[in-house]
C-alpha cells in the first residue's frame, strides 16, 4: 500500500546517500589535488620523494623544495580557496542574492585598496598589519556598497548594481596608485590575485583568522539557513536577524580580508562554490558551509596547479585560471536566468 511515509523516508535515504557520495569524490579530489600541488613546479616529483620530504626531514634538495616552499603554498591554497567559498555562501546567505560574492561586492576590492595603499606607504609593513589593513578596506568595501544601495528600498539589482559599480572604482584607484609608483611593481602582480612565492610566514598570519572564521560560521549554520529564507521568516521562527546579519558580515570581512592580504584578490571561487554546492547538497547551510569549504579548497588547488602551465617553465597568477572559470560560469549563471533568485 502506498505510504507517504515511506516515499519521505526513501528521499531523505537518498538525500543522505547523494550527500555521502559527494562528500567521497570531493575528499578523493581534494587528496589528489594535495599529491599534485606538492609534485608539479619546476621540477616533478614522485609520491615517494613527497612523502620522505614531509615525514622524514634530511638536507636534500628535494626535502629543502618540499618544506620551504611548496607545503606552505598548498597548505595556504587550501586555506584562501575554503575562506573565499565560505565567505561567498555568507554573502549570498545575508543578503539573499544569488550574484552575491566578496569580489563583486567591493569586498575583495576594498581590501586591495587598503593593502596597496598600505604597502607603497609602508614599505617594510609586516604580514600581520597587512591583515589588519585589508580587514578595514573589506569593511569600507562593503559598507559603501550597502550605503548605496539601501537608499529607500533595497533590492537585489541595486545590490548588484552599486557592488559592481563599487568595485570598478576602488579597482581603478588601486591601479592607479600602482601605477604612477615607481615601486609598485610586486604590488601589481599580487593585484591579479597570487600564491607564488609564499611561505610559513603567511600560513601563520593568516591561518588563526581563516580556521576561526570557519569554525563560526559552521557554528551558526543553522542562522543561515533560517535567514537565507526571508526577514520575515526568520524573525517568527525567533532569530535576531540583525544579529545574524551582523555576524555574518564580519565574517565575510575576515575571511576575504585574511585571504586577500596574502594571496591579493582571487576572483569568482566565492561566486562559483556556493552555486555549485547548493546543487549538490541542498540549501541546508549546515551542509553548505563545510562543502563550500571543501569544494573552495579543491577548485583552487587545481586552478593552482593550471597555472604553472600558462607560462611554463614560469609561475603565472592563480588569478588568471580563476578568472577565465569564473567568467565562463557567470555567463552560465545569466544564461539560465538564475541570478536574481537562488
Amino acid at each position: 500500500m502506498f505510504s507517504v511515509k515511506g516515499v519521505i523516508q526513501t528521499m531523505g535515504s537518498k538525500r543522505t546517500l547523494n550527500i555521502w557520495v559527494v562528500a567521497i569524490i570531493s575528499l578523493s579530489l581534494l587528496l589528489i589535488g594535495l599529491f599534485l600541488h606538492l609534485s608539479v613546479g619546476s621540477t616533478i616529483m614522485d609520491i615517494h620523494t613527497i612523502f620522505n620530504a614531509i615525514f622524514q626531514i634530511d638536507q636534500s634538495r628535494e626535502t629543502t623544495i618540499i618544506q620551504t616552499l611548496r607545503l606552505p603554498r598548498t597548505i595556504l591554497t587550501v586555506m584562501v580557496g575554503a575562506a573565499l567559498a565560505v565567505a561567498g555562501a555568507l554573502m549570498q546567505a545575508i543578503t539573499r542574492n544569488a550574484l552575491a560574492s566578496p569580489e563583486i561586492f567591493g569586498v575583495n576590492a576594498g581590501a586591495s585598496l587598503a593593502v596597496a595603499t598600505s604597502t607603497l606607504l609602508f614599505a617594510t609593513l609586516s604580514p600581520s598589519m597587512t591583515v589588519y589593513a585589508a580587514f578595514i578596506g573589506a569593511l569600507l568595501g562593503g559598507l559603501t556598497v550597502y550605503v548605496f544601495a539601501s537608499g529607500r528600498k533595497m533590492t537585489h539589482v541595486k545590490l548588484a548594481l552599486a557592488g559592481t559599480a563599487i568595485h570598478l572604482f576602488f579597482s581603478s584607484i588601486t591601479q592607479a596608485i600602482v601605477i604612477l609608483n615607481e615601486r609598485a611593481t610586486d604590488v601589481l602582480y599580487w593585484l591579479v590575485g597570487s600564491l607564488n612565492g609564499k611561505d610559513w610566514t603567511h600560513v601563520q598570519v593568516a591561518s588563526p583568522w581563516i580556521i576561526i572564521g570557519l569554525a563560526i560560521a559552521i557554528l551558526f549554520s543553522r542562522s543561515f539557513s533560517i535567514l537565507s529564507l526571508g526577514e520575515s521568516m526568520a524573525s517568527s521562527l525567533g532569530e535576531r536577524v540583525q544579529l545574524i546579519r551582523l555576524i555574518g558580515g564580519l565574517l565575510v570581512i575576515m575571511l576575504a580580508g585574511s585571504s586577500v592580504a596574502v594571496a591579493g584578490p582571487i576572483s569568482f571561487i566565492g561566486l562559483i562554490v556556493p552555486h555549485i554546492t547548493r546543487k549538490l547538497v541542498g540549501p541546508d547551510y549546515s551542509r553548505v558551509i563545510p562543502f563550500s569549504a571543501l569544494l573552495g579548497a579543491t577548485l583552487l588547488l587545481y586552478a593552482d596547479i593550471l597555472s604553472h602551465f600558462i607560462a611554463y617553465p614560469y609561475e603565472s597568477p592563480v588569478g588568471i585560471v580563476t578568472a577565465l572559470i569564473g567568467a565562463s560560469f557567470f555567463l552560465y549563471l545569466v544564461r539560465k536566468e538564475r541570478l536574481i533568485k537562488q
